[in-house]
């Protein structure tokens, strides 16, 4: 059977991504290419569902250097390999819940801000005389 070989104007149509996303998920070790005698980049017709993810793995708030490191267990699975995986997305679940709680302290401290500010408005307001 032969592999369908997808440019990367395709792919990135295919896949709705920018031709630059796809060159640095290239540059990062995410996807691979082979070239063209021409130069080209050629990809195989299951880049497509590596790219959707890629994505994912992007929308979930993961840096490009820790998908690298969860690669391994979709390319070569093992059960060593799924379980390093499992141990870097509960790190990763970790980091995230702990900025939610950052940012959910921000958020307060911001309230409280804009309702010092109302009520100082509001005090300016009963001051003028009508």
């Amino acid at each position: 059977m032969t592999e369908v070989v997808v440019r990367i104007g395709e792919l990135a149509e295919r896949a709705g991504v920018s031709v630059r996303s796809l060159r640095y998920y290239e540059e990062r070790g995410l996807l691979v290419s082979r070239r063209s005698p021409s130069g080209q980049r050629h990809y195989g017709d299951d880049a497509v569902g590596h790219v959707a993810l890629l994505k994912q793995l992007y929308a979930a708030g993961l840096t490009s250097s820790v998908i690298a490191e969860l690669l391994p267990c979709t390319y070569a699975p093992s059960v060593a390999a799924n379980d390093d995986a499992f141990e870097r997305l509960q790190v990763e679940r970790q980091r995230l819940q702990d900025h939610i709680t950052e940012l959910t302290g921000t958020l307060a401290a911001l309230d409280v801000v804009i309702d010092n500010n109302r009520r100082w408005r509001r005090s300016q307001d009963d001051a003028v005389p009508a």
